[in-house]
């Protein structure tokens, strides 16, 4: 069946016909594209169009789509039983592995998702330092829990929601939203609300306004205030964990924080998520600890069978060929712009892009707003029908592999320039 008459008969079954709302196409117009498979760099609709595909299910599939040998392992897992509801060696081999790649990381709890992690890592941290406010960032989205869809991006910038219905009042009050980047309004609202603060999340490199580096001195003022204020410092490093380096963007910049939550790589394109931190903060969860976390299908075997694979196989890789790649596409898609005379901002970080249709420099959720939207959707669509598979919303971040090829990148640079003559 096509994609149309598949998402007729989803949207009876289903809200709005998808499972999660950017996939849904209404910040591009038309219709989503139901994936039939995916192999390698590249994926396969319903319709049997084979696109080049840069949502990489929004971050995992650093290896690519299908790797044999992830695939191996998931079904070597299988054959031994998909869920046990019992402690397994595969979690403490994956747990190993994360204490190995993160200098910040003592104790490792796995989950099942993002979501789950930044939402105990909040839960923990108010546990540990007996205090309620929290603070993020506009444009930073970590995840569907209450405290944290206050000015939240991805999905929630995307269709224009400034928070949700069914967030009490109450607790929304408890989380101070500041720009990403503004490094003296956090020391401001620190020094107004400190001794009530019981962290600071943030995605060290922002992926959910689209992808916007830290200024220098951000981070590090993060750090120096939540130490001085008594305050944990949060790395939501969901996307940002193992696809710029191994291990996340902490090891390239030697800043540690208090707790470390992770997902998407670490599962291997399974469901996932763990939170990491200093051993006397995790002894703080059940059951050493009185601040509750469970989760029947927390550390999976098929999930962790997966990770710990996929792990394995990115510790012999060379980062800077993904890099080179990213960089070479983004420097194609820049040319073809100027060609056509048309402004635009790229901002890349490694191997995760993102182009703003704007001709300002983007640094925060603001400068990210002020894209051109219509112009983004457009462009979305001629890429479509190009054969490239974009991110299909302005405010989320699109992905390199290392399936992707030297001629991949060039006909998706080539894809650019056809994309371009439509809008």
């Amino acid at each position: 069946m096509d994609s149309q008459n598949l998402f007729a008969q989803a949207q009876k079954v289903i809200p709005g016909g998808v499972n999660s709302p950017v996939r849904a196409f209404r910040a591009v117009g038309g219709t989503p594209i139901f994936i039939r498979e995916a192999t390698g760099a590249r994926v396969v609709d319903t319709d049997g169009n084979e696109y080049i595909d840069y949502v990489a299910s929004w971050g995992p599939m650093i290896l690519g789509h299908s790797h044999p040998e992830v695939v191996a392992a998931i079904r070597d897992a299988a054959g031994r039983g998909t869920s046990y509801g019992a402690p397994t060696a595969l979690e403490i081999g994956m747990a190993e592995r994360l204490v190995s790649a993160f200098p910040s990381i003592e104790m490792v709890r796995m989950m099942s998702s993002g979501t789950e992690a930044t939402m105990t890592a909040i839960r923990l941290a108010r546990g540990w330092t007996g205090r309620e406010k929290i603070v993020k960032f506009t444009g930073c989205y970590h995840g569907h829990a209450d405290s944290l869809l206050v000015k939240a991006g991805s999905g929630v910038a995307t269709l224009g929601i400034p928070g949700s219905p069914g967030v009490p009042r109450a607790l929304a009050e408890l989380t101070i939203p500041l720009p990403f980047n503004d490094a003296e309004q956090v020391r401001s609202a620190v020094a107004r609300h400190g001794e009530e603060i019981a962290c600071i999340i943030v995605e060290p490199v922002a992926g959910n306004m689209g992808v916007v580096p830290p200024r220098p001195g951000f981070l590090e003022t993060l750090r120096e205030v939540t130490r001085a204020s008594g305050a944990l410092l949060i790395f939501d490093e969901v996307i940002t964990g193992f696809r710029l380096a191994y291990g996340g963007w902490q090891t390239l910049t030697g800043i540690v924080p208090d707790l470390t939550c992770l997902g998407k790589i670490i599962g291997g394109g399974l469901p996932v998520g763990a939170l990491g931190g200093r051993r006397e903060i995790m002894e703080h969860l059940a059951p050493t600890g009185p601040v509750y976390q469970a989760g029947t299908l927390s550390g999976n075997p098929l999930a962790m069978s997966a990770g710990i694979t996929t792990l394995d196989i990115l510790r012999g890789k060379s980062y800077r060929d993904i890099e080179r790649r990213a960089a070479d596409l983004c420097a194609g898609f820049l040319d073809r712009f100027r060609k056509k005379g048309l402004s635009v901002r790229i901002n890349r970080v490694g191997s995760m892009f993102t182009l703003f249709f704007t001709a300002d420099e983007v640094v925060d959720f603001d400068s990210a707003s002020r894209s051109d939207t219509a112009m983004f959707a457009s462009f979305f669509r001629g890429m479509l029908a190009a054969g490239i598979n974009l991110a299909p919303a302005q405010f989320e971040a699109d992905f390199v592999s290392f399936a992707h090829t030297d001629e991949e990148i060039a006909r998706t640079v080539d894809a650019c320039a056809k994309a371009l003559k439509t809008l």
